[in-house]
């Protein structure tokens, strides 16, 4: 018996831009394949300019038991491989074969009736991955435990939050045992504790002997969980092999790119979005001096440049800025609902927002920063890595020295006394 779980031959996935992709019904493909004999042949034309190549050549053989880590810049092609593997889409070209039933978590809205209760969703992605009833009521309760949404199991998942959604979701694909479980990114839409179970589970699906297929933008992740990664650029693969090596030559490759604290976004095409408004710039340097870099423990300005397509004011315009590091860990997160739930009230179309930092908690060293522009519809514009920066030591934190980045890299005030057996404090205190 063959010991390769997925087989994946010169897959192709090609999309016209601004056109939808055609649903056929059973009667449509039979009518059509009885015209097949009957139809002239068309004449070939030049591709048009409106294609795009969401992946091309694709071919890979994933092993039974492998953790297979995808790595990858946004538009890199890889929910696309995960949408072809789980059958949503059809490839345009070559073909994936697959050795036992798969359960997969791609984005919000795929694999769930939105008019039917959560518990008609659990049996029915149970039926369509080969289950019988009695398999799926072994497994039931404890689906319904994981996601913690017990109270709205007989709800419409229509009228679920994007969480509880994800929360189910994620809980009916790695309980309803597939051999081989897909996970997209979407476990960034739990919160912090979910999202740490769900690595949990994720690990122990893998050690159980199944195979697992994992795009995540968390290096620490793809570094702790995978046996082995591959990086997607424009839709190819650019290396295969062990984690680690595949994540220094990916951050290696991203850290090449931007060399500025001022860095122009309007050539980015590795962003998602509806594009109703789009960052243009993002600049980060010392507050009240503009020409200066980022320092330790001194505020900062965060300045990002938006662009819309409206002529209108917005009216709640958010942003959400990452600042990770160069591993892909996000080390601290700055957002306009955080403060305001419904962020900036009726909007120029165009404009700036500076987000000031109050003493920068880091230590020296090199960060990039993720963003997000979101309006009443969602994501308008997100741009991992939109830009990279070095922080330089003030010399006002009051350390003599910094901690390794394996250490941590956040600044905190601190002081220490020795307390002597009398209860009385030692002379010297460290501050």
């Amino acid at each position: 018996m063959s010991d390769v779980a997925i087989k994946i031959t010169g897959v192709g996935k090609r999309y016209c831009i601004g056109a939808r992709e055609p649903y056929y019904a059973l009667r449509d493909i039979i009518a059509g394949t009885l015209r097949v004999p009957f139809r002239p042949k068309s004449k070939m034309t030049a591709a048009s300019s409106n294609e795009v190549w969401a992946v091309k050549d694709i071919s890979l053989e994933i092993k039974k038991g492998e953790i297979l880590g995808i790595v990858g810049s946004n538009g890199a092609g890889k929910s696309t491989l995960l949408k072809i593997l789980s059958r949503v889409t059809e490839p345009t070209e070559g073909h994936a074969e697959i050795q036992g039933r798969v359960g997969s978590l791609l984005e919000v809205g795929v694999g769930f009736h939105p008019e039917l209760t959560g518990r008609e969703n659990v049996y029915l992605n149970g039926a369509i991955i080969g289950m019988r009833k009695s398999e799926i009521d072994r497994q039931f309760d404890a689906i319904v435990d994981f996601s913690g949404v017990e109270k709205f199991i007989d709800t419409p998942v229509k009228r679920f939050s994007s969480g509880m959604y994800v929360r189910l979701a994620f809980s009916v694909a790695a309980h309803l045992h597939p051999e081989i479980l897909l996970v997209d990114e979407v476990l960034a839409v739990g919160d912090f504790a979910f999202q740490k179970k769900c690595i949990d589970k994720v690990s122990a699906v893998a050690h159980s002997g199944r195979t697992v297929l994992f795009v995540s933008h968390n290096m620490s992740a793809i570094r702790n969980l995978c046996t082995s990664a591959v990086h997607l650029e424009q839709g190819r693969i650019k290396t295969i092999g062990l984690p680690e090596n595949v994540i220094q030559q990916y951050l290696q490759k991203d850290d090449s790119q931007v060399k500025s604290t001022s860095v122009s976004l309007k050539d980015r095409h590795d962003r998602s979005g509806s594009g109703a408004v789009r960052a243009v710039d993002i600049k980060v340097s010392k507050a009240g001096d503009p020409q200066a870099p980022p320092q330790s423990g001194t505020d900062t300005h965060f300045e990002i440049s938006y662009d819309s397509s409206s002529k209108q004011s917005l009216f709640r315009l958010r942003l959400v800025l990452n600042i990770v590091d160069t591993n892909g860990s996000v080390i601290f997160s700055c957002g306009t609902h955080y403060l305001e739930k419904n962020g900036f009230l009726d909007a120029p179309p165009r404009g700036k927002i500076v987000c000031l930092v109050k003493r920068l908690p880091l230590i020296p060293g090199k960060y990039w920063m993720n963003l997000a522009f979101k309006d009443d519809h969602g994501i308008t514009d997100m741009i991992d890595r939109a830009g990279f920066f070095e922080v330089v030591d003030s010399g006002e934190t009051g350390y003599s020295s910094f901690p390794a980045p394996k250490h941590g890299h956040v600044i905190v005030s601190q002081t220490f006394k020795l307390v002597l057996p009398s209860g009385q404090d030692f002379s010297q205190v460290i501050q």
